[in-house]
């Protein structure tokens, strides 16, 4: 080989090796964090509304790399793992500064514990949910307990919705704290629950095929939002919350109904054994 042909082979770059399907989704995931933490920030200069604004758009966010994972194949550990992460900031650890500074900071030990009930539930909902995943256990059509930004979601939209209404809760002994922290406790424990709840429909030719209910009913709930905004958003996830509530009621009594009959298939078979040997001891004499 001639001198200059060795140089040319010298010069030649090394093939560069193509972005990882992963950064797409994890770059959404990342807003999210980033959105969690500027909405942490702004709650803490008591900024609240630019902080819950903040924590809704970290919903779009978190909506956003899920679907980018499915669009371009790109599920996996990692993001897994990476979404939870962000979750628990901007879903748990925000939201819960933002009541605490709206109705709770007066409450001393009391309201510290209630703003941290979101974080804490959260988190255990979010290592188990990482684990089912891990196992193969989590259902592609349901999730086990409430997911942790339908109660940011919800405790978000309760602050928009209430601010401009305090007046509301003059009757009520301990003020808006009487309301939220009932809401607050019952959110929380419900992130801790195996009460089933819908997962955001998939956008393929198969799955809208077969449902085509759910469909519409996300486009619904879509169009619910934009329309009344923070109202909408309470009646959203108050509907997507009893529905949940009602499938898990459903189940309840479906399987005590399984039992039931099991019970009675055990009784019959007594019986019929009882019968047996009724007739064997009378052939014997």
């Amino acid at each position: 080989m001639s001198a200059k042909g060795k140089g040319r082979k010298r010069l030649r770059r090394p093939h560069l090796k193509p972005v990882p399907r992963v950064v797409v989704p994890s770059f959404f995931t990342l807003m999210n964090l980033f959105c969690g933490f500027l909405a942490i920030i702004n709650i803490s200069e008591g900024k609240l509304e630019i902080g819950a604004l903040l924590i809704v758009i970290a919903g779009l966010f978190d909506a956003l790399d899920g679907f980018m994972a499915r669009l371009s194949n790109a599920e996996s550990d990692f993001g897994v793992e990476l979404d939870s992460l962000s979750d628990i900031v901007s879903f748990g650890v925000a939201p819960g500064i933002l009541i605490w500074q709206f109705a709770l900071k007066d409450m001393q030990f009391v309201g510290i514990t209630m703003a941290a009930l979101p974080a804490l539930c959260g988190a255990v909902r979010l290592a188990r949910y990482n684990v089912e995943a891990h196992d193969g256990e989590s259902s592609d059509e349901y999730f086990s307990g409430l997911p942790i930004p339908a109660q940011a979601m919800m405790i978000t939209a309760l602050f928009l919705a209430l601010k401009e209404n305090m007046h509301w809760f003059e009757n009520f002994k301990y003020g808006i704290s009487g309301f939220l922290i009932p809401t607050v406790v019952t959110l929380s424990f419900l992130m801790v629950t195996k009460v089933p709840f819908d997962k955001t429909p998939r956008f393929s030719k198969k799955y809208m095929a077969h449902n085509r209910y759910k469909i519409l009913l996300f486009i619904t709930y879509l169009i619910l939002i934009i329309v009344f905004q923070e109202f909408g958003l309470i009646a959203v996830f108050t509907f997507f919350i009893a529905k949940g509530l009602y499938l898990a009621a459903k189940r309840f009594y479906q399987a005590l109904e399984i039992d039931e009959e099991e019970e009675d298939e055990e009784y019959k078979q007594i019986d019929i054994n009882d019968t047996t040997n009724d007739y064997e001891d009378d052939s014997d004499r």
